[in-house]
């Protein structure tokens, strides 16, 4: 490939901060209680619970995983998947003894709904999406469909096997709860439909007890159904007071056999299932024992076995808004108790951002708010939030002050780095989004990027902000805006109308420009400031000279995708990029080859930053992820000052 050194490596993975709550059951944890597993965009991430650095990620998808479930044993995982309109959703069966891709299978249109294995591991059942609407049954060992029928007329949303009985499963959705048998004479799924009377309901989640004599069944009016599987009839209903707000979701079942019940508003309850032996005419709704709320949509309910005992329970929990719960429930108190295990992005994120000479937090933005992480222990240690707004970059000031962001609705904001609280907002700074900003090196001027293609220098004061200069010359989108760190009396913009300009700070005006047939993404200065680096749609990873914005070097960003992403280290010895083709690349900045590249990510590349003692390198994806690698400096080997892979223009 061109651009790549013979020598380039891998780049060590230190951790990832991510997870898809999206995704219901998504959330899997094996039988040991020491390895879980779930989806973050279209990869598979298998790690230790108590170890974020110990994981292995599963990567043979295309598009976003939709769908996960673990066999009975624990030894294999099959996966399904979303796809574009009218084409094949893959249906991925891995072994996780050796961490491979065992089949591939293709029926289903657009999207695979639900999966879930036979008690015995020989068959594997699979859900269309709405588009296909039909359940194929699979061979395990060879990965072959063995026979598949349309489900219901109308949605079928929820799949699951007996527990005792390998041939038989059961279906629901909207409107439709079934039993299916497997005939292996006729080679057919024959089903059975569940006698509910007057009773009308769209299910959306189904948990079979042990003995495979009751199904539970949670609907989205707010109740769950218990229903008898032999004879196929309605027994019982719960909660007994209320209903679930926002539906059930989720529901699955404790070793007692009580019913643990996730709500669209965030409310997990356990409760409590009737007495065998009893009459079903005369019987009570369930109770509801213990409650607690986690804040958003309950996505996941995994009960924990190994950190369970004779007086408590524990489970972990996803949620919608990407964050992971353990709850432990004490048998004789009767109450729930939440611990928040990690939090994650719960969209693309926009931006990444360090403090200066400071590399033990981080900032990153996204739909509706900023996050403070702290590298080490990958925790989150404040959020800012603004509802139904995108926060589309972030810096942090150099006096490490305030946090300043530029928003969808065209505001900046300020916040405070410990609190969190709004020091002050800019309104109307640009007529669309504000895209690109930047503090200058005395903390007291702001210099920020729009939309509609201005640059505006703002004064902030102690008790007002005031716009001091407004630069009209880009006719595109400002994506970056770097301010020289020296004086601060110059600053370079990357626009999509295919320039970068860069700007005298104390008049103003224009000192020259760069030109190239591409979309600017990216522009930073060398640290010596002698040079300019800038990247875009071209594939392209540009030198230029700083002071007469020639071109001095043109390197191979990217074989197939745009670059969008440019860090550099603080001494200049290496550069970071990404982009498009899902790879994070260090590149040596004096031989321009690519010493170590990073393999994780399932979405493009937004941006990546080098911490300042230059330990870790930080990439944040569209998929929702970051990740933390470990920096690798670039060694002069014998041959890396060869720059064929490079060309001196």
């Amino acid at each position: 490939m061109p651009g790549m050194a013979s020598s380039s490596t891998a780049l060590p993975l230190d951790s990832c901060i991510g997870f898809n709550g999206g995704v219901d059951g998504g959330l899997v944890l094996e039988k040991d209680g020491t390895t879980i597993i779930y989806p973050l965009g279209s990869t598979i991430i298998v790690r230790q619970l108590q170890n974020d650095q110990q994981q292995t990620f599963l990567q043979g998808h295309t598009d976003e995983v939709s769908c996960l479930v673990l066999s009975p044993s624990g030894r294999y995982l099959a996966s399904g998947q979303l796809n574009f309109m009218g084409l094949k959703a893959d249906i991925i069966i891995w072994d996780l003894t050796n961490m491979t891709l065992l089949h591939r299978m293709s029926l289903h249109k657009v999207k695979v709904q639900a999966l879930d294995f036979s008690c015995d591991e020989q068959f594997l059942a699979s859900l269309g999406g709405q588009d296909d609407n039909a359940l194929v049954l699979w061979d395990v060992e060879t990965g072959n469909a063995i026979c598949g029928t349309p489900t219901c007329t109308d949605f079928t949303v929820a799949i699951k096997f007996l527990n005792n009985d390998g041939a038989k499963l059961v279906t629901c959705g909207n409107y439709n709860l079934n039993v299916w048998q497997y005939d292996h004479l006729t080679n057919k799924l024959v089903p059975s439909d569940v006698q509910l009377g007057q009773l009308r309901r769209c299910f959306t989640c189904l948990a079979v007890d042990a003995a495979d004599q009751y199904m539970y069944c949670g609907t989205a009016t707010g109740d769950v159904l218990q229903i008898n599987l032999e004879r196929r009839l309605l027994r019982n209903s719960g909660p007994a007071k209320g209903l679930v707000q926002q539906g059930v979701v989720a529901v699955t079942l404790t070793p007692s056999g009580d019913i643990i019940v996730g709500g669209g508003d965030g409310t997990l309850s356990i409760m409590k299932h009737d007495q065998e032996g009893q009459d079903a005419r005369f019987l009570n709704k369930m109770p509801v024992l213990a409650s607690t709320k986690l804040g958003s949509r309950i996505s996941t309910l995994t009960v924990d076995q190994a950190h369970s005992s004779g007086r408590a329970l524990s489970m972990v929990c996803g949620t919608h808004m990407c964050d992971k719960f353990r709850v432990t429930y004490d048998l004789q108190s009767k109450k729930l108790q939440a611990e928040m295990l990690q939090t994650s992005p719960p969209s693309s994120v926009h931006d990444v951002a360090f403090p200066h000479e400071y590399s033990e937090v981080f900032a990153a933005c996204g739909l509706g708010e900023i996050r403070v992480w702290h590298l080490h222990s990958r925790r989150e240690l404040l959020r800012m939030s603004v509802p139904n707004l995108d926060c589309r970059c972030v810096a942090f000031m150099q006096d490490g002050q305030s946090i300043i962001s530029g928003w969808s609705d065209g505001k900046i904001r300020a916040f405070g780095p410990r609190s969190g609280k709004l020091l002050y907002t800019i309104h109307d700074a640009h007529q669309g989004a504000v895209t690109a900003i930047s503090g200058t090196p005395d903390s007291t001027r702001i210099i920020s990027g729009g939309e509609e293609g201005m640059v505006r220098m703002w004064a902030i004061h102690h008790n007002s902000q005031v716009m001091e200069a407004s630069m009209k010359e880009h006719k595109g989108a400002v994506n970056c805006v770097k301010v020289k760190a020296s004086k601060g009396d110059e600053c370079v913009t990357a626009s999509s109308d295919g320039s970068c300009i860069i700007w005298d700070l104390t008049t103003f005006h224009r000192r020259s420009s760069l030109f190239a047939n591409t979309l600017f993404k990216a522009a930073l200065y060398h640290p010596d400031e002698s040079q300019l680096v800038t990247a875009g749609t071209d594939r392209k990873i540009m030198y230029w000279d700083a002071f007469e914005g020639s071109a001095i070097r043109e390197l191979e960003g990217s074989s197939s995708e745009q670059v969008s992403a440019l860090a550099i280290d603080s001494e200049g010895e290496a550069i970071v990029s990404g982009g498009g083709d899902k790879l994070v690349k260090l590149w040596g900045y004096d031989e321009g080859n690519c010493y170590a590249m990073g393999t994780a990510h399932s979405g493009s590349v937004n941006r990546v930053a080098v911490t300042p003692d230059k330990s870790h390198v930080v990439s944040v994806g569209s998929e929702g992820a970051i990740m933390i690698w470990n920096y690798v400096a670039p060694s002069l080997s014998e041959g890396s000052l060869s720059v064929a892979a490079s060309r001196i223009v």
